[in-house]
């Protein structure tokens, strides 16, 4: 499974709300943005150790624990992010031997540009998302339509081979762009609902397949 099918598994739907008081959406925003971060850090050890046989076993671990977290998110928080953190872990397993490669065939420099790169990426989304008034439910509809399309052009291209993975790429990084300021804009409006762990499961989840295609797309560019 990609890791775009994971953002498909959490997907729910959004009421539509547009927007709520600057206090809640602030402390909402405080507390996505600690626990993302959190995360990322917790994949950045999971990389590290990850054994070169730990792909398979990150994809099949990750995916246990999004469907784990959303039916623990209405029991019990502190268990949700206790899962989070486990399946952040385990997202390095999944990414790991993909980031070894990367590292011993361009430098470690390729993957950190591409992090910092996707890191200012997702605040600028996330500037724009505070500063416009945005209908994250269309959003999020047109930026999951998308997605599925893209999954099923993905798999179709393994066989009939129509479509690069440059060209995958920068059409996964378009989509998760959208998707991000969709999330965005669902905090600002005071998430629906979601709690602080699944709003950050979402961006959590967009901020990785964004990397993987910004590494894809400068790996590429390095192998011209």
């Amino acid at each position: 499974m990609p890791m775009n099918d994971y953002r498909m598994s959490e997907y729910g739907s959004y009421p539509t709300i547009i927007d709520a008081p600057r206090e809640e959406t602030t402390s909402l925003l405080a507390k996505v943005l600690g626990i993302t971060a959190l995360g990322f850090f917790v994949t950045a050890f999971g990389v590290v150790t990850a054994p070169p046989w730990g792909t398979f076993i990150g994809f099949i671990a990750v995916l246990g624990l999004v469907f784990a977290i959303s039916f623990a998110k209405k029991a019990n928080p502190t268990v949700a992010l206790g899962l989070f953190l486990v399946l952040a872990y385990f997202m390095g397993w999944e990414i790991g031997p993909l980031i070894q490669r990367y590292i011993h065939a361009f430098g470690s420099s390729l993957v950190f540009n591409a992090a910092a790169t996707t890191g200012a990426g997702m605040a600028v989304m996330g500037c724009i998302a505070y500063l416009f008034n945005i209908n994250y439910r269309r959003i999020a509809g047109i930026g999951m339509a998308a997605l599925l399309l893209l999954i099923i052009a993905g798999i179709a291209s393994m066989f009939f081979h129509f479509m690069s993975p440059n060209t995958y790429s920068w059409l996964t990084l378009g989509i998760f762009t959208l998707l991000t300021v969709g999330d965005f804009a669902r905090i600002r409006a005071g998430g629906a609902g979601a709690s602080a762990v699944v709003l950050a499961l979402s961006i959590y989840l967009d901020g990785i397949n964004i990397f993987l295609a910004v590494l894809q797309l400068m790996g590429g560019r390095r192998r011209d």
